[in-house]
């Protein structure tokens, strides 16, 4: 498949994106207007899933793939039109028809009057992929976790909610999320709503009704990549660095008695972890610095952001120090066997234990 900017689309997200699910979009000729399913060439067998024809968004091809995920749905065709005899027809119906009826498997969220968010601690109206999301992104978790522990997925259900789900939500609503005065100091081209946009026909490519589905089952599988990948990082990668934070948190005391130096017994991804592990455990002091082994053996120090995916440091380390390295480092900070610390003064390294946690206790105290 050649490359398809993320941009290819625009002129057709423009001018035919829908935004009421019953609207009518203007006519593009039958290449674009009639049903199509995913499982054409076959005998229909099994739950049927809907959603609009015409130009798709991420929003609906993620919907189509979570619902595909479920014990329910998951030998479903897809059946993509806006002829509302054929929607009626469906088991479950996404981002079209103009009604949310979880009940009867409607999940529309274009209506004059919906206002519904993941739960009440979330502000992001939601789009059919969060909609889907709310009702079975729990039994898709369960069904990938390879424990039934119940607290881990639920944390990880708010989690994938939280950093993928409520992102799409958001574009396909039309919420930003900076204000709406700040100017940008770079554009973003690349994001996932963006990549499936752009397997879209340009404006003026001729699509018939088997490419534009290929093109429908593409963007699912793209999403649904995506979608996959990060939940499989968070079930092998992200759930299991909790216990090493933990286990560095109740030992910080015997670290260094000011309780803000954390070691860690192998590097991982702590971050998000320390922040809610620091309300939970009730942690009188936030921790400054976590140091921990690098590939090399080395060890490292690094500041702790003040939100998990910011760039400002609680306390960086001290300005002298910043883009210093090797024996001009360690001549200036009286301490032999110093590697480096950042320009920025976010993280440096040291090649012993003994030598990073006194440029940590050092920073501290500054």
């Amino acid at each position: 498949t050649p490359f398809r900017p993320a941009f290819a689309s625009a002129s057709v997200a423009l001018n035919l994106r829908i935004r009421g699910g019953s609207a009518q979009r203007p006519s593009t000729g039958p290449s674009l207007a009639c049903a199509m399913s995913t499982d054409n060439k076959k005998a229909r067998t099994g739950k049927r899933i809907g959603t609009h024809d015409g130009t798709f968004h991420c929003d609906e091809a993620l919907a189509c793939f979570l619902l595909k995920q479920t014990s329910t749905f998951k030998d479903s065709t897809v059946t993509r039109t806006r002829d509302p005899a054929v929607l009626d027809s469906m088991d479950v119906v996404v981002d079209v028809g103009a009604t949310y009826e979880p009940e009867k498997h409607r999940y529309d969220h274009h209506q004059r009057g919906f206002e519904h968010t993941f739960d009440d601690a979330h502000k992001t109206k939601l789009s059919s992929a969060g909609l889907v999301y709310k009702h079975f992104g729990l039994e898709i978790i369960r069904g990938r976790l390879p424990s039934g522990d119940e607290g881990a997925a639920k944390l990880l259900y708010t989690k994938m909610y939280d950093n993928l789900i409520e992102e799409l939500d958001g574009v396909d609503n039309g919420v930003i999320n900076y204000p709406a005065d700040v100017q940008p100091k770079y554009k973003v081209s690349t994001t996932l709503p963006q990549r499936v946009g752009g397997l879209n026909p340009y404006w003026n490519e001729e699509c018939s009704h088997e490419q534009m589905q290929e093109r429908f089952e593409k963007a699912m599988e793209m999403a649904g990549g995506v979608f996959t990948s990060m939940l499989d990082y968070y079930i092998k990668a992200w759930m299991p660095a909790r216990s090493v934070v933990v286990e560095a948190l109740e030992g910080r005391h015997k670290v260094d008695e000011s309780g803000q130096i954390m070691v860690l017994n192998s590097g991982c991804p702590w971050k998000e972890h320390l922040f809610d592990l620091e309300k939970e455990l009730k942690v009188e002091k936030p921790i400054l610095y976590a140091l921990f082994t690098d590939q090399s053996g080395n060890w490292r120090i690094q500041c702790v952001p003040s939100k998990p995916d910011g760039f400002e440091n609680r306390k960086s380390m001290p300005e002298a120090w910043r883009g210093v390295r090797d024996e001009a480092l360690s001549e200036l900070t009286g301490l032999p066997g110093c590697i480096f610390v950042h320009a920025s003064g976010f993280i440096g390294g040291h090649a012993t234990y003994e030598g990073v946690l006194a440029m940590a206790r050092k920073s501290v105290a500054a």
